[in-house]
This record gives C-alpha cells, structure tokens and sequence, in this order.
C-alpha cells in the first residue's frame, strides 16, 4: 500500500475530492441552520450586546490589589 497522495489514481483522488465536496456541503447547511432569522427573513437585531462603562467587582473573601508600576 503506497500512502502518497502524489502516486494515488485517479479514482483515489475523486473519492477525496467528493468526501471534501461532502464534508463543505454539510458545514455550510449547518451554519445556515443556525442562523435565526424572523419570519420576514430579517436577522434579528435584539442580540446585539455593547460594552458598558468598566466595572470593578470584589468579594469579602480576597483583597483588591492594585499594581502601580
């Protein structure tokens, strides 16, 4: 058994080609699957999330420790 792709035959590299065609096909169906759309075809636009102001968060159990370099 030769493990080369360059002296594979020709129906080597057709069962290649047509397991990539495949495997492209069904990636591209599932991110149209996904995708979530209204009944008028508009993507929904409520999903959007935009950064807030920067906020510092801490707890009772450790202290803050600032850094000044």
């Amino acid at each position: 058994m030769n493990h080369s792709i360059y002296s594979a035959d020709r129906l080597t590299h057709l069962k290649i080609v047509m397991v990539a065609l495949g495997a492209a096909i069904v990636v591209a169906g599932l991110a149209l699957s996904f995708r979530d759309t209204s009944s008028d075809g508009s993507v929904h636009a409520e999903r959007i999330i935009k950064a807030g102001k920067p906020v510092m968060e801490t707890n009772s159990v450790g202290a803050v420790v600032r850094w000044r370099l």
